[in-house]
């Protein structure tokens, strides 16, 4: 259903529901909507050759006349990740602090092989200080604690009521900046009353408060005093607090920084620009010089915290990384938790590391990460502050949902006030009354390369079957009255070891000969009715001898003159 209700507002979630990352929410009265975030997600391996998934943007598409703007939280890549897809698409004016708008600035550049952005699209800095008007919204900011700086939540006044969305949020009372939650203007708002609040959830399952990430920065000074060789740190590229730690720590112990992975550099150089990150003269070396150092004078900053194939950690683990040789004796430490769907790459990349013989720390040997994201107790004192009639749980999969009820629940919130949306629903608001009312097109997008969109299952399930069962092509030729000049011919990848099997592939050869035979020339002249026989058949002989099921792909050539 893609036409709302007059005079009620609707809140709809096309990602960030049901899932991490993906985050995208749509607030719309009265043909004016805003966006709040433009996520993308990380494919699991679900998802062979999908390099990102980003929000199916339909609904938006087809109503970008009625788009007020795009309201970014954070710089996280589940948060403005997908802007550079969806941007030049429905063209509307984007606003973030300035960190914020940095690094979606740069993802944008990157994106369109260096051009440039500021002519062709709006991208607007706001002060968190100051009410954005975009419409009938009018939108009021509070920063927030989380593993970036300039991190806002929003408190959206509507016709129908108050709407505060918590941003991701930790409630820090000792950050890294100094920049403490404004815990006061969430207050104002709660005794304004609050009609709706959109609570980040990733946290909701542990019990009491998220450490400060201060407590990151004492057991880097600790790693680094035990450590006599080169040390090696990968975090999220994002998370410009913890990078200013491992530099701090650095210039403490006289060691000089060297910076690994694209997406680290690109961060780091924002957060410098804008004064976020507060870098001595000397301290920064290309990769290339720091290689010309004694190892007990050097700190590498790297990608690949979540073991992705071809992030610079993963690289350096399995020994391909062009300039970054991980030694005996090296020490690595992993200062971040891997994303649902990550584990396993991340414990792959560990082990590698161990057997190369570097000393290497991560989550469960101590602080060397904490999170980004309340815990319960911070949570409850949200809802506290706010005392909202409804809540909708965003940021977290479904077993959060049910915890978040749970947690609300004894806090005195009735079940039917916690609402559990799924992607793409609507929810209206009138009269302080919550109801749902349809659905609109909602679901994933994936980009593979330069392509947006043309991979769907079809082509999802046909990599899925090479990667597990290979593939064999059968090769044919054949004269115009239908007789087989050539072949058959059998190349087989991924299925079966060729020299072992010559006895399974001469029955394949024989059994496709015997089947043609029984065509008549007329019926083997259409030659696509020939492949629809290949494949069955082989698809039968083959499960029934070795319990396999591999692409069958026949070719038939027409050859003019027999």
């Amino acid at each position: 259903m893609d036409k709302p209700s007059k005079n009620v507002l609707s809140v709809i979630p096309l990602g960030g529901i049901t899932e991490i990352g993906k985050n995208m929410l749509v607030l719309e009265y009265d043909g004016e909507i805003i966006i709040i975030d433009a996520g993308i997600k990380f494919p699991n391996e679900d998802l062979p050759g999908v390099d990102l998934v980003i929000p199916n943007i339909t609904y938006l598409r087809n109503n970008r006349d009625k788009i007020r703007g795009i309201i970014l939280t954070h710089g996280h890549e589940d948060h403005i990740g997908a802007l550079p897809f969806i941007i030049p698409d429905i063209n509307v004016p984007v606003y973030g602090t300035r960190l914020t708008l940095g690094i979606a600035e740069r993802k944008m550049l990157d994106r369109n092989n260096g051009n440039g952005i500021k002519n062709k699209f709006s991208f607007n800095v706001i002060n968190p200080d100051e009410r954005l008007e975009l419409g009938r919204f009018k939108i009021n900011f509070f920063r927030v604690n989380h593993s970036i700086p300039d991190g806002v939540g929003l408190a959206i006044e509507t016709p129908a009521g108050l709407v505060v969305h918590s941003g991701d949020f930790k409630i820090d009372q000792t950050p890294v900046d100094g920049k403490v939650m404004e815990l006061n203007k969430i207050a104002c708002h709660g005794e304004s009353g609050v009609l709706l609040f959109i609570c980040d959830t990733t946290n909701v399952h542990r019990e009491g408060y998220t450490p400060s990430e201060k407590v990151v920065g004492k057991t880097l000074l600790d790693v680094f005093a035990l450590s006599t060789r080169r040390i090696i740190v990968t975090t999220f590229a994002s998370n410009v607090h913890r990078v200013q730690q491992i530099i701090n720590a650095a210039v403490n112990f006289g060691r000089k920084v060297a910076l690994s992975g694209r997406s680290m550099i690109n961060v780091v150089e924002v957060a410098a620009e804008l004064g976020y990150l507060h870098i001595p003269g000397d301290t920064l070396v290309e990769i290339d010089e720091a290689r010309k150092l004694p190892n007990d004078k050097v700190v590498i900053i790297t990608t690949g915290s979540q073991g992705e194939p071809m992030a610079a950690l993963t690289r350096m683990a399995q020994k391909l990384h062009r300039q970054v040789q991980i030694q005996p004796g090296d020490t690595v430490v992993i200062s971040a938790s891997p994303i649902p769907g990550n584990e396993k790459l991340v414990a792959r990349t560990i082990d590698n590391l161990f057997r190369i013989g570097a000393q290497v720390f991560y989550t469960v040997d101590g602080d060397v990460h904490v999170s980004g994201h309340a815990s319960q107790e911070e949570i409850k004192i949200m809802i506290n502050l706010l005392k909202p009639k409804y809540l909708l749980p965003f940021h977290g999969e479904y077993r959060h949902k049910v915890q978040f009820a749970k947690l609300a629940a004894n806090m005195g919130i009735p079940e039917e006030n916690v609402i559990k949306a799924e992607l793409g629903e609507r929810w209206e608001f009138r009269q302080k009354k919550a109801r749902l009312n349809g659905k609109v097109t909602a679901g994933e997008i994936m980009v593979d390369g330069l392509g947006v969109g043309d991979v769907g299952n079809v082509v999802l399930n046909d990599r899925q079957a090479l990667s597990t069962e290979g593939v064999i092509i059968v090769v044919l030729a054949v004269g115009k009255n239908g007789a087989i000049l050539s072949g058959p011919e059998i190349v087989s990848r991924g299925f079966v070891y060729i020299r072992e099997n010559m006895e399974l592939l001469g029955e394949v050869k024989a059994l496709i000969k015997r089947e043609l035979d029984k065509l008549s020339p007329t019926q083997f002249k259409g030659w696509s009715y020939g492949k629809v026989i290949i494949t069955r058949v082989l698809t039968s002989f083959i499960y029934k001898q070795i319990g396999r099921r591999p692409v069958i792909l026949p070719i038939i050539v027409e050859c003019p003159k027999e």
